[in-house]
């Protein structure tokens, strides 16, 4: 809503009714919860996943040799 000049300096001057004041209550913790829900959706999304290692690595692990006991030598 658009409101005068002389009514937004009059609200400047004497707040907000209690009506008006829950109203703006209730506006400001639906976006709370908005921005909360965006959060925890955009943090799901970009969450590193849980991966195998790729085929090379993989490879590379187990091609390298197993450490002999000094013992066996």
């Amino acid at each position: 809503m658009v409101y005068p000049p002389s009514y937004q300096l009059y609200k400047c001057e004497h707040g907000l009714t209690a009506a008006e004041q829950r109203a703006a209550d209730v506006r400001a913790g639906e976006a709370a919860a908005a921005l909360r829900d965006l959060r925890l959706r955009l943090g799901r999304a970009f969450r590193p996943r849980h991966r195998a290692w790729p085929a090379r690595r993989a490879a590379d692990a187990m091609t390298v040799p197993a450490p002999v006991p000094s013992s066996v030598r």
